[in-house]
């Protein structure tokens, strides 16, 4: 997450997701691990590290709830500053400066910074002045610019291959083309666009991707963050993505002109953010009645529980409920429109990046849309910790997956499961990218449901489930149908099954 150089030489690092720490003394070739710095039940981002005149070392940690280290290397003891009241959610910063003391601060405490030197701490309060020593180290975001020349990089841009170096003195700009070969960014999920089209959005980087199956055409695009859900829902797709929780209308039938949250015209149009109720959305609800989108996933890094957002395409208004409207401390992981405008949800006890997770097992809710408000809730399997996908089966009943392995049939009416299995032992586990799509309607009344070893068909009465296809290559990332198909991503690839003929016929 972070590094820096100390005034001998010896490069220091801190890193995810336990505030571990290491050094590497150029001279000697020395590597050293240092271990673990600070205990918590939640991911640290260790963001900012710094070593003062005397050689000791300080880390600052999010986000869950910010800390500052400090660490003597001679008798490789460590301490935390702040005790847990004082302690608030986001991240501690240190740095370096000229002077040969480190400062910090937690986020937002502008006006109470701390001044470290030799192990020992001063609180000093404001903290105008500060003047940060040079050094070629930063957080994860550095781009170190300056060649010894005195030239220096404005421009490195490894989607485009290019490269422009610009002098100082004269203004004279050179760009350079360079090229390289990758497996290329992995993709999110893959769905059925109304241009007969397959679409979706790959991290990193984050760009839209169509395929064109009549034409063997492809089209790469820019996109607005990382696209983690697609859904479909007439003639539009909507995107919801991460940071920030934002959804995104795409019309596919007009020009593609990049989203931007200021522009009316843009396309796909940015029509809202949900952060930090929602930072990476993990399910998109294209509701059947064709007037509502419904988005869920996790929160904000360092958050705990995750909201709702109800979007209503004809007012184009939005109601976001926040995650103490629906289960404490959970996330809605998976949901299905049920009937008179109710909608059944699956949580999950994942808390967002880096958060604390507080709750025991997961659950399933049911809740009334008009109102927002929770009917009914239950722990359905016990020690369950995510109802990874859910799809609306045969009869009002629902077909869903517990932990990617165990597979129900819920009958949301009864408010019981009708049926259960461990699908894992047989198929191993279902997909699970961040927007899983584990479920895919085929042609008629086929179903089918993806797992990492290949493609299965649900029979949607007896609720048996058969491999039809074992994939040559681990699957995680769920698909759609089009044309015959079933398409699905694997790593930074698109791939597809041909259904059998008796399959692609409509029953």
């Amino acid at each position: 997450m972070s590094m820096t150089e100390a005034d001998d030489g010896t490069i220091w690092s801190a890193s995810y997701p336990d505030s571990g720490l290491v050094s590497f003394n150029p001279k000697t070739r020395e590597f050293k691990d240092h271990g673990t710095l600070n205990k918590e039940n939640w991911l640290q981002y260790p963001r900012s590290v710094a070593v003062d005149d005397a050689g000791w070392v300080y880390v600052g940690i999010g986000s869950t709830a910010g800390q500052i280290i400090i660490f003597d290397p001679r008798s490789e003891k460590a301490r935390a500053l702040f005790a847990p009241p004082e302690r608030t959610q986001g991240y501690a910063s240190v740095y370096r400066d000229v002077d040969g003391s480190v400062y910090g601060h937690l986020a937002g405490a502008t006006d109470s910074w701390h001044v470290f030197r030799g192990g020992a701490v001063r609180k000093i309060g404001a903290h105008a002045r500060s003047n940060p020593k040079r050094i070629i180290a930063s957080s994860q975001g550095l781009f170190h610019q300056q060649f010894p020349s005195g030239r220096r990089a404005t421009v490195c841009d490894t989607i485009e291959r290019v490269l422009e170096v610009e002098d100082p003195n004269t203004r004279e700009r050179k760009r350079v083309r360079f090229d390289y070969t990758s497996e290329g960014a992995h993709l999110m999920g893959i769905a059925t666009s109304p241009d007969g089209t397959v679409c979706g959005g790959t991290a990193f980087p984050m760009r839209f991707f169509s395929y064109d199956p009549r034409r063997d055409r492809w089209i790469n695009r820019p996109a607005y963050g990382q696209f983690n859900t697609v859904a479909r829902q007439g003639d539009r797709v909507f995107f919801g993505g991460y940071t920030h929780g934002f959804l995104l209308e795409w019309d596919p039938s007009r020009a593609w002109i990049d989203s931007d949250r200021d522009k009316a015209d843009s396309n796909p149009l940015h029509l809202t953010e949900c952060a930090p109720a929602i930072n990476r959305p993990h399910h998109l609800l294209a509701h059947p009645d064709g007037k509502m989108v419904v988005l869920a996933g996790t929160p904000g890094y360092g958050y705990t529980g995750g909201g709702l957002l109800l979007w209503d395409r004809e007012t184009k208004t939005r109601r976001l409920l926040e995650h103490s409207d629906l289960i404490p401390d959970q996330s809605t992981m998976s949901m299905v429109a049920l009937p008179a405008g109710k909608l059944l949800g699956g949580t999950t006890t994942s808390p967002g990046t880096g958060g604390e997770k507080k709750a025991a097992q997961a659950e399933l809710y049911l809740l009334d849309l008009p109102t927002g408000k929770v009917e009914w809730h239950a722990a359905v399997f016990p020690g369950a910790q995510t109802y990874t996908a859910m799809y609306t089966g045969s009869g009002g009943l629902v077909f869903g997956f517990v932990d990617r392995s165990r597979f129900f049939v819920f009958d949301p009416v009864r408010r019981t499961v009708v049926h259960q299995e461990n699908a894992g032992a047989r198929f191993g586990p279902c997909v699970s990218q961040q927007g899983p799509r584990v479920f895919v309607s085929g042609p008629g009344d086929t179903l089918y449901a993806i797992f990492t070893k290949g493609i299965a068909s649900v029979d949607r009465r007896t609720f048996e489930i058969q491999m039809r296809a074992e994939s040559p290559v681990s699957i995680n990332a769920g698909g759609d149908y089009l044309d015959g198909r079933i398409y699905f991503g694997s790593g930074s690839h698109v791939y597809s099954w041909r259904l059998p003929v008796e399959q692609n016929r409509p029953q």
